[in-house]
C-alpha cells in the first residue's frame, strides 16, 4: 500500500497509531506502520527516557510524538498558578463532587489538594516548549498537534528539522486554519473517535477535508480499527488512517485492567461525549460519573474543570484498581465508539498486522 503518506513517513503502510504506551508505539512501527506516542502526560524527563525507550526498540524505523495544545484556555492567564486557578472554582461545583464522591464511599477532598500533585491540564504552549526541545533532540519523525493550532513555530521548527508537522482537524474550517500554517499533515478525526472530538461523523468529514487539502495528505481518524474500515478510508480519499482506540485492547497499553474488563464487556453505544473530565468534550466510556455530572452543574471550561477533578480521577483510579466498589462504578476513560469490537486483549503488533493484511485482502477483492 503506497500512498502519499508512506512516502512522506518512509513506513511500508499507512498506518499510524497513536497511544500514551511506548510498547504499542514501538509495536506499530515495527509492523510497518508508524507509532507516535502521546507526550503530553509526560514530564520532559520523562518523555526523554520513553523516546530513548522506543528508539532501542524499532532499531532506526521511524515514529513520532503528539502534543496537546488548546485553542483556548478560559481565558486565563497562561502563567496563572494552581493557588489562584483553585480560587476560582466556584463552591457549587467544590460542593457537588465532594457530595459525589460521598455518594461512593470515597474520601473528599480538601480545596487545597484540588489539581492533584501534578498539575497539567494547562497544557499551553509554554508547557508544551519543553516536551518539544526533548522531542527534537530524539530522532522524530513527525509531530502532530491536537486541539488547536500549533505552537508558536513548530511549523518552521519542523521544516528546518526534516520533521513532519502534522494537526488534527475536527471540522473544515480547522483544516482551513491549519492549512493557511503551513502544516504537512492533517488528520480529519471524526466524532466517533476517543478523547477530544466535534460532532463530524468521519464518512463525512474526511472527503470534505480531502477536498479542502489539495496536495496535503490526509489521514482519516474517528472509528477505524479494522482492515475494512482502513480501506473505506483510503476510498474516501485518505492516504492513510490515525488509529488510537484500538490499541487499549492491547497488552502493551498501560490503561488500568479495571477499565479494560470495563472495554471488553462495553458496546458500540455505551461512549458518550462529555466536557466532565477536561472541560472540553472527549468522548469516553460511559460511567456512573457521566450520569452524576448530566443531574448536577454544568462542567467548567477548560483548564478549571480538570483543576477541579484531577485529584478525584486519582483517587478513583487508585480505588478500583484496589477493588472499591464505588470507584468501579465511578471508573471510566477515553475511548471511541470502536470498543464495541473489544473481544479479547491482544498484543499491539499483532493488532497492527491484522489490520493491515484485512486491508490488502480488501483493496485486491475489489481490483
Amino acid at each position: 500500500m503506497r500512498t502519499a503518506v508512506t512516502e512522506m513517513l518512509g513506513v511500508r503502510h499507512p498506518l499510524v497509531g497513536f497511544n500514551r504506551s511506548p510498547g504499542v508505539v514501538a509495536a506499530v512501527t515495527n509492523a510497518g506502520g508508524f507509532g507516535v506516542l502521546a507526550a503530553t502526560g509526560y514530564t520532559p524527563e520523562e518523555l526523554d527516557v520513553q523516546l530513548t525507550w522506543i528508539e532501542e526498540q524499532v532499531g532506526g524505523k521511524p515514529y513520532g510524538i503528539d502534543v496537546l495544545v488548546p485553542g483556548r484556555i478560559a481565558g486565563s492567564d497562561p502563567h496563572e498558578d494552581i493557588a489562584s486557578l483553585r480560587a476560582r472554582i466556584p463552591d457549587e461545583h467544590y460542593a457537588f463532587l465532594n457530595g459525589l464522591l460521598e455518594r461512593y464511599d470515597l474520601e473528599p477532598i480538601d480545596r487545597s489538594a484540588l489539581g492533584g500533585d501534578r498539575f497539567a491540564a494547562s497544557v499551553g504552549a509554554e508547557i508544551v516548549q519543553p516536551l518539544l526541545d526533548v522531542a527534537f533532540s530524539h530522532s522524530i519523525s513527525l509531530v502532530a498537534n491536537a486541539l488547536g493550532t500549533p505552537p508558536p513555530g513548530l511549523v518552521e521548527r519542523g521544516k528546518s528539522a526534516g520533521v513532519v508537522v502534522a494537526s488534527l482537524v475536527g471540522a473544515p474550517e480547522h483544516a482551513r486554519r491549519q492549512l493557511d500554517l503551513g502544516v504537512d499533515l492533517l488528520v480529519a478525526q471524526g466524532t466517533e473517535a476517543g478523547g477530544h472530538t466535534g460532532t463530524i461523523a468521519t464518512m463525512v468529514l474526511v472527503p470534505e477535508v480531502v477536498d479542502l487539502a489539495g496536495d496535503v495528505p490526509v489521514l482519516a481518524a474517528g472509528g477505524i480499527a479494522s482492515g475494512r474500515q482502513m480501506a473505506a478510508s483510503l476510498a474516501l480519499g485518505a492516504a492513510g488512517v490515525w488509529c488510537g482506540s484500538v490499541w487499549l485492547s492491547s497488552h502493551e497499553d498501560i490503561t488500568s485492567p479495571v477499565v479494560k474488563e470495563k472495554f471488553l464487556a462495553a458496546g458500540s453505544g455505551d461512549t458518550l461525549r462529555s466536557p466532565t473530565r477536561t472541560g472540553k468534550p472527549a468522548r469516553q466510556l460511559r460511567s456512573a460519573w457521566h450520569d452524576e455530572w448530566a443531574a448536577g452543574p454544568a462542567a467548567l471550561p477548560m483548564p478549571l474543570q480538570p483543576v477541579l477533578v484531577n485529584e478525584a480521577w486519582r483517587r478513583i483510579d487508585a480505588a478500583a484498581g484496589a477493588g472499591h466498589a464505588g470507584a468501579r462504578e465511578l471508573e471510566s476513560f477515553y475511548v471511541g465508539q470502536v470498543v464495541g469490537g473489544f473481544r479479547r486483549l491482544r498484543p499491539a503488533e499483532d493488532i497492527a498486522r491484522e489490520i493491515i493484511d484485512d486491508c490488502e485482502h480488501v483493496l485486491r477483492s475489489l481490483s
